[in-house]
């Protein structure tokens, strides 16, 4: 009966335009993106490189590539916290407990995923691309952008899958944003908040939203892929 009750105010809570839930879902939105915004020219360029040319150590980089899809996100959040405070390296930048702090640990986090999704899909692909491509004169450059663009799905995979993990995570964000109210609190450090206060309605509402996010960007993914990627529709 108690969940049955925290589920009816959880869609009150969210019908009704309560101003601090739907802050925290655009703190959340917000850093996540730029964070993944950040991250994905870099981890798609790193991805194409690894997967496109060969020398001493390739091994070692899509090891260390795809390890890095594994890192605790509350060690990288402990790091962070480190360089971050007073004393440490980065400390004259004030963004311990504040959201530039957020966004550079969401970058953080989603750089592997997008580098090691990205790696996997242009190894995926057909090298024939390319030899086409450069039989055809194209420049470098040319071929980068023909190869990913044949990758391209993979690559939208992974900008999803990237954001997916950046906003679910909670130990970075909780670490280095300090959880303060009207600031730095996201939808994940507010349901651990509001669970550990027994209050759950807050909570089940803001579960509702990370749900709702990951249907519509996974549903985006599949429209942009379309039928043409469907092998059902060839029957």
């Amino acid at each position: 009966m108690a969940l049955l009750d925290a589920t009816t105010h959880a869609f009150a809570l969210l019908f009704s335009g309560d101003p601090a839930l739907w802050h925290i879902v655009w703190v959340s939105i917000k850093t996540s993106l730029l964070g993944l915004m950040l991250a994905t020219p870099p981890a798609v360029l790193l991805g194409y490189l690894i997967a496109m040319h060969r020398f001493p150590g390739r091994r070692i980089a899509v090891w260390l590539a795809q390890a890095a899809l594994s890192l605790p996100t509350v060690l990288i959040g402990l790091l962070l916290y480190l360089m971050l405070s007073r004393r440490g390296p980065l400390g004259g930048l004030e963004w311990l407990f504040s959201q530039p702090g957020i966004v550079l640990g969401q970058f953080i986090i989603g750089l592997p995923v997008l580098l090691a999704f990205t790696l996997a899909a242009v190894q995926a692909l057909d090298p024939r691309y390319a030899e086409t491509a450069i039989a055809h004169g194209a420049s470098r450059m040319r071929v980068m952008f023909t190869v990913l663009h044949e990758a391209r799905y993979g690559v939208m995979a992974a900008v999803i899958s990237g954001f997916g993990r950046v906003i679910s995570e909670v130990g970075c964000a909780l670490m280095v944003g300090g959880n303060i109210e009207g600031e730095t609190r996201t939808i994940t450090t507010a349901i651990a908040l509001e669970t550990s206060k027994g209050e759950f309605a807050q909570g089940i509402a803001l579960g509702i939203v990370l749900v709702t996010l990951a249907l519509l960007m996974n549903g985006v993914l599949v429209l942009l892929q379309g039928e043409a990627h469907n092998p059902g529709a060839r029957l």
